[in-house]
């Protein structure tokens, strides 16, 4: 199939709009047609350049939905017509991490993903002659793109792909981090840092979870309003006060909150998320994901004394098995998701969409 597709030809360039085409899919893989797709900071992280794992040309892109439009041989879970959503992280149900109830990351083809090829180590797609990459199993910036048949949910044909796009990774993954990670109880304090996206779904999960107080931290002050729709009981910016946000939070708390959740990327703010939790039995999940190679710290004797330090990917979801479940949570509004959308951009804006991501818009 020929189609458009926006390329990442090299690091630190817009990306380019470009006729692609798009190769069958092979034995259990899923040719899909993307009809919306959602740009996350993950993407833009990569294109950076500052991602180890980062291959070029590579078609970006892991938040998105679509209609399958054909299928290879032994390919039993989905058919052509099937609505989905592709998953970054799959579900084989066969590897030692599927068959384990305590986590969610599946391992079958993790290899060949992080270096941006097919289970059988090829590229389905080329531009102008020359191999493309994919990106994170999923490649959404594409008007078709080819998937491992563990690597799709098959969802509600009614649900509007415009927003449940969002359930392939931000939504998803905050609203998780409360209710699975951290398993936030009715009557708790928590405190979430950074009021993007993920950062109002971890409000959601919260507030869906029962908490009493859920304090959001930023230090963009146009976003407390969106955060209190959301559930949040109050904002706070660290740049309002001179003490370290985490003492501040403490004394608002008599002691600290009962849960804590980082949403930025930035392991400054995970240690003062850590630090804000109650002595004895305070939880401070990691939801961000910081830049390669950086470290966390903190004096051991915050873990001594009773908190723990936590971390999530894709919110603890089994993806084949829940994000069908969360989309239909949705369309029977037990969760908010055209909440989540700002803009709605044409696909050869996509730039733009990265610009008003980058800006905090």
């Amino acid at each position: 199939i020929k189609c458009k597709a926006a390329v990442a030809w090299e690091a630190g360039k817009p990306l380019s709009l470009e006729e692609v085409e798009v190769a069958p899919p092979k034995a259990h893989e899923v040719r899909i047609k993307i009809i919306a797709t959602a740009v996350c900071h993950t993407d833009a992280y990569t294109l950076s350049g500052a991602d180890p794992e980062g291959c070029f040309p590579v078609i970006l892109g892991h938040e998105g939905a679509g209609i399958v439009e054909s299928v290879g041989e032994g390919v039993t879970k989905v058919k052509p017509g099937d609505t989905v959503i592709p998953l970054y992280i799959p579900q084989c149900g066969e590897c030692k991490f599927c068959k384990n109830p305590k986590t969610n990351l599946c391992q079958k083809i993790r290899i060949t993903q992080g270096k941006g090829v097919m289970p059988d180590g090829t590229s389905r797609f080329t531009c102008k002659g020359k191999q493309i990459y994919h990106f994170m199993g999923t490649s959404t910036f594409s008007e078709y793109t080819v998937v491992a048949d563990i690597s799709v949910a098959k969802i509600d044909a009614a649900a509007p792909l415009d927003k449940v796009c969002l359930l392939g990774c931000g939504i998803s993954t905050g609203y998780g981090a409360a209710v699975n990670t951290a398993k936030v109880e009715p009557g708790s304090t928590c405190a979430v840092f950074g009021l993007g996206g993920v950062g109002l779904a971890v409000i959601m999960g919260c507030k869906i979870a029962g908490a009493s107080r859920i304090i959001g931290i930023d230090i963009k002050k146009e976003k407390y309003a969106k955060a209190k729709e959301f559930g949040a009981t109050e904002c706070v910016s660290p740049e309002d006060f001179k003490k370290p946000i985490q003492e501040v939070l403490v004394e608002m708390t008599d002691g600290g909150v009962d849960y804590s959740f980082e949403c930025i990327g930035n392991v400054g703010v995970m240690r003062a998320a850590l630090e804000a939790c109650h002595k004895g039995w305070g939880v401070s999940v990691i939801v961000g994901v910081a830049a390669a190679g950086q470290e966390i710290s903190t004096r051991p004797f915050q873990l001594v004394t009773g908190r723990t330090w936590k971390g999530t990917a894709f919110g603890g979801w089994k993806s084949v098995d829940n994000v069908p479940k969360l989309v239909t949570d949705y369309m029977s509004k037990k969760i908010k998701v055209d909440e989540f959308v700002t803009h709605t951009l044409p696909f050869d804006k996509i730039n733009e969409a990265f610009e008003l991501m980058h800006t905090g818009k």
